[in-house]
C-alpha cells in the first residue's frame, strides 16, 4: 500500500477524484453549518468552546458521512478498466455484465432465503448493481471516460449543493437537522413538493444551483482530470478493500447521538450532519421499546400501570393482570349529544391573546374562552399531525418510532369512535386534503371512522380556496356541516372529527378574511381564528345545534424547536369544549395531556363505558396524578410533579424541571425513581399492547355499562332533560368580521 502516497503512484492518480470530492463535500459542508450557525441566532452562544465543538465534533460527522456518499465515486474509479485490451469491448461489457447480474441475483436470493422478503421489499437492493453495470462500456482515459467523470462529478456537486439548500429549508422550518419528519416527507412527494413549489422561489433556486455547481466545477475540474498510467483491477481493489472495512467501522462505532452532551439542542444538531441524521432517522422508524429503552420486569410494569389507570369512576373487569380493561361508571343517564371535534393544525397556546399574546391573532377563540370548558394547562404528545390523532383517537402515548397511525396492523383497535358508534352514533374523520398523506384515511376508516375527504366535495361545489395540503378551512367546514345535515336527517347522533389544514406552508387562504397578509403565518392563523367563527355561526343556525359539543384543540404546536430536547413551552395548546345549553363556562387550570381529552369528553357526556384508554378523564383524577406525554420519536417524555422525565434509546435518561415559559430545562439530582417507574410503565406496557395485538376491539367491548346508583337523596333527572344554560345563545360570542 505504500506506493499509495508516493507520487508517481497510478493509484494515487486513479483516485484523484476521490480527493477532489472530499474537499468540496467538506468545503460545502462547513458554510453549511457557519450559516446555521447564523440562523441559530442567540440560541447558541459563540464562545470558542461552543464553535470548536459545532465544527470539530461536526467534522467528524462529515467524514464518516463521506465514506458512505463516496461510495459510487469509489466503485466508479475501481472497476472502469483503464484500457481496452485485448478483448473485444462489446464481450468484455457482455462478461461483465453477466457477472454483475449473476451477483445482483445471489444478493436478492440471499435476502429471501435469510429473511423471507419478497422482491416488493428487496428491490431498493438491485440499485446499485443498475449503478455498476455500465462502468466497464469504456475506459477511464478515454475521452468518453474524461467526460464520464467530469459529468460524474458535476452531478454530484449539484447533489451535495441541492442537499445543503434543502437543509437551509428545513432547519428554518423546525430548527433541527434533517431527522423522522424529512423520512416522512419523502415518503409523500405530492403533497411535500407541492408545498416547496407554493411556499419558496423553487425554480429560481434550482437554477442557482446549477450556476453554483458549474463554478465549482469549473475552477476544481483539475481534479477531474482523468489519469492512470497502468493501475489494474485487483490493486484498486486493495483502496476498495480499506474503504470498506471504514465503512464497517464506522456503522459500529458511531451513531447519531454520539454528539447530544452539551445540552443545548440547537448547538447539538449543529454539530451533526444532516445526510447521517436523515439515515440515522430513517433506521430508526420502527424502534423496538424493549430493546432500545429502559425497562421493567413485564408484571411489574404492568402492576404499576393498572396502579395508574385506576380512577374512582373506573373498575378493572378482569384479576387478568395483563389486561387493562376497566369499566367506567357515572351517576344518571349518558347524554347522547352531537360532537365535533376539530383539531387544528399547528395551534400553538401562545398565538392566544388569552395565553398573553398581544397581535390580535384569535380574537373569536379568545373571546370563545369565556364561553366555554376551557383548559389552559394542555400539552400536546407529539410534534406531527399524526401523533395528535393518534392521542385523540386512541387516547395512548406516543409510542417509539413511527405513529401508530402509520404502522402496520393497526386496524380494528379500541378507538373513541367505537365508543361513539356502539351508542348508535355515526362517527366520520374529515379533512380537507387527500386522506392518504400520512395513511391517514385507512387508519380512520379500519378503526370505526367513516373517512370523508378532497375527493368526496360534490362537482360544482364553490371552493374559495385550496393549496397543495387541502381546500381552505371554510370549505372543509362546509363539507363538515354537509355532513353533519345528512346524518342528523338520518335520525342519528353523530360524532365528527375535524382536521384542519390552513394553518401549514404556504399559509394560503381566501382574500378580505382578515388584516393580515396571505402566505404569512401570522394571516394564516387569524384566518383560522376567522373559519371556526364563521363556522360555529354557520352552525347555530342548524336544529341540531342545542345538541351538539363542539371540542378544539390543536394537532401539536407550530414549532419545536428549543435548547432542550423536549422543550415543554413547544407542546402547550389549548383545548375549548363549547355546548353553552350544556356545559358551564369553566377554566380548568390542572395539568392535562392530549391522551386525555377522549376519555375527559367521556366523562362530560357522563358515559359508562368500557376502555382501554391510557389516558384519563381529568375531573375524576385525583390532582396529584395529572400528567402528560410529550414526546418526538425517539424522545419519550412523561411530565408530572413539575418534573420532565425523558426516556431515550440505548436506555438512556434525562430527568429535568422544565420552565414553562421559556422551554429551557434543569438536571434534577438526585432522580426521582418513582417517576422513571411511571414513565417506563406507561411507554413499555402501551408500546407492547400494540404489539401483541392487545389494543384491538373485543365484542365484549360493546357490553353495556350499568350507570352507578344516584344517592338516595336524588331524584334523577329524566334522559332527554339537560342543565340549564349558563348564559343565553345572546351571550355566545360571535365571529370577528
Amino acid at each position: 500500500m505504500s506506493n499509495l502516497f508516493t507520487a508517481p503512484s497510478p493509484l494515487r492518480q486513479r483516485f484523484r477524484p476521490l480527493w477532489w470530492l472530499g474537499i468540496t463535500y467538506l468545503a460545502i459542508t462547513f458554510v453549511t453549518r457557519v450559516v446555521l450557525l447564523v440562523m441559530s441566532g442567540g440560541n447558541v452562544p459563540h464562545t470558542p468552546l461552543n464553535l470548536l465543538y459545532a465544527f470539530g465534533v461536526g467534522l467528524g460527522y462529515d467524514l464518516v458521512t463521506f465514506i458512505y456518499l463516496a461510495w459510487p465515486m469509489v466503485l466508479l474509479l475501481w472497476l472502469v478498466p483503464t484500457r481496452s485490451g485485448r478483448t473485444p469491448p462489446p464481450l468484455r461489457w457482455l462478461l461483465y455484465a453477466a457477472g454483475v447480474t449473476l451477483a445482483c441475483v445471489l444478493c436478492v436470493g440471499s435476502l429471501h432465503l435469510i429473511y423471507h422478503a419478497s422482491l416488493k421489499v428487496t428491490w431498493p437492493a438491485i440499485i446499485p448493481f443498475l449503478f455498476v453495470l455500465p462502468l466497464a462500456g469504456f475506459t477511464y482515459t478515454s475521452r468518453v471516460g474524461q467526460w464520464v467523470v467530469y459529468g460524474f462529478g458535476l452531478l454530484l456537486v449539484y447533489g451535495l449543493l441541492f442537499i445543503a439548500a434543502s437543509e437551509l429549508v428545513f432547519w428554518n422550518e423546525f430548527s433541527v437537522r434533517f431527522n423522522f419528519i424529512a423520512v416522512d416527507y419523502l415518503v409523500y412527494t405530492t403533497e411535500v413538493i407541492g408545498n416547496i413549489r407554493e411556499s419558496y422561489p423553487i425554480w429560481r433556486w434550482l437554477a442557482l444551483l446549477v450556476v453554483l455547481a458549474l463554478v465549482i466545477f469549473l475552477v476544481g475540474r483539475r481534479g477531474l482530470r482523468a489519469r492512470d498510467s497502468g493501475s489494474r483491477l485487483w490493486q484498486r481493489g486493495k483502496l476498495v478493500l480499506l474503504w470498506l472495512g471504514l465503512t464497517a467501522v464506522s456503522v459500529f462505532a458511531v451513531n447519531g447521538g454520539m454528539k447530544d452532551r452539551t445540552g443545548n439542542t440547537y448547538l447539538d444538531e449543529l454539530a451533526g450532519n444532516g445526510i447521517y441524521q436523515f439515515f440515522a432517522a430513517f433506521r430508526s422508524s420502527h424502534l423496538d421499546y424493549a430493546k432500545f429503552y429502559r425497562t421493567l420486569p413485564d408484571d411489574q410494569a404492568y402492576a404499576r400501570l393498572r396502579e395508574l389507570l385506576q380512577t374512582p369512576d373506573a373498575t378493572f373487569i378482569s384479576d387478568d393482570p395483563r389486561d387493562l380493561t376497566r369499566a367506567i361508571r357515572h351517576v344518571g343517564p349518558e347524554k347522547h349529544l352531537n360532537v365535533v371535534l376539530i383539531s387544528v393544525e399547528s395551534l400553538s397556546g401562545d398565538y392566544l391573546g388569552t395565553f398573553g399574546n398581544t397581535q390580535q391573532l384569535t380574537p373569536y377563540l379568545d373571546s370563545l374562552v369565556d364561553h366555554s370548558v376551557f383548559f389552559d394547562n394542555l400539552y400536546a404528545n407529539g410534534t406531527r399531525t399524526v401523533r395528535g390523532l393518534e392521542a385523540l383517537s386512541l387516547s395512548v402515548p406516543p409510542t417509539p418510532g413511527d405513529s401508530l397511525i402509520r404502522e402496520h396492523n393497526n386496524e380494528d383497535l379500541f378507538s373513541l369512535a367505537s365508543i361513539f358508534n356502539d351508542r348508535g352514533y355515526q362517527s366520520d374523520f374529515v379533512y380537507g386534503g387527500y386522506g392518504q398523506f400520512d395513511n391517514m384515511n385507512y387508519f380512520f376508516g379500519h378503526n370505526g371512522y367513516r373517512d370523508v375527504d378532497r375527493r368526496d366535495i360534490p362537482k360544482g361545489t364553490v371552493i374559495h380556496g385550496q393549496n397543495v395540503w387541502g381546500v381552505a378551512d371554510e370549505d372543509l367546514y362546509t363539507m363538515a356541516l354537509g355532513q353533519m345535515d345528512q346524518i342528523h336527517a338520518e335520525g342519528k347522533p353523530f360524532f365528527l372529527h375535524v382536521m384542519t389544514t390552513s394553518n401549514h406552508r404556504p399559509y394560503t387562504f381566501p382574500d378580505n378574511r382578515v388584516k393580515f397578509p396571505n402566505q404569512s403565518r401570522a394571516g394564516a392563523v387569524a384566518y383560522t381564528d376567522w373559519a371556526i367563527g364563521d363556522f360555529i355561526r354557520r352552525a347555530r343556525e342548524k336544529p341540531y345545534f342545542d345538541d351538539t359539543v363542539f371540542v378544539v384543540t390543536a394537532d401539536h404546536c407550530a414549532s419545536s424547536a428549543g435548547k432542550t430536547s423536549l422543550p415543554i413551552n413547544r407542546y402547550h395548546i389549548p383545548l375549548w369544549i363549547y355546548a353553552p345549553a350544556h356545559f358551564k363556562p369553566e377554566r380548568v387550570h390542572r395539568l392535562m395531556g392530549q391522551l386525555d381529552i377522549p376519555p375527559t369528553l367521556l366523562g362530560m357526556l357522563n358515559f359508562s363505558y368500557r376502555t382501554r384508554f391510557f389516558g384519563h378523564d381529568l375531573f375524576a383524577l385525583p390532582p396529584d396524578r395529572e400528567h402528560a406525554f410529550p414526546g418526538t420519536y425517539e424522545k419519550l417524555g412523561y411530565l408530572q410533579d413539575d418534573v420532565l422525565t425523558i426516556l431515550e434509546p440505548r436506555r438512556r435518561l434525562e430527568q429535568l424541571k422544565p420552565d414553562y415559559a421559556t422551554g429551557d430545562a434543569t438536571p434534577v439530582q438526585p432522580l426521582r425513581q418513582s417517576l422513571i417507574d411511571d414513565a417506563v410503565a406507561y411507554y413499555q406496557v402501551a408500546s407492547e399492547q400494540f404489539a401483541s395485538g392487545a389494543m384491538k376491539r373485543r365484542p365484549e367491548d360493546s357490553t353495556r355499562v350499568e350507570p352507578l346508583p344516584a344517592p338516595a337523596a336524588t331524584v334523577p333527572a329524566p334522559a332527554t332533560s339537560a342543565p340549564a344554560p349558563a348564559a343565553s345563545t345572546e351571550s355566545v360570542p360571535t365571529p370577528m368580521q
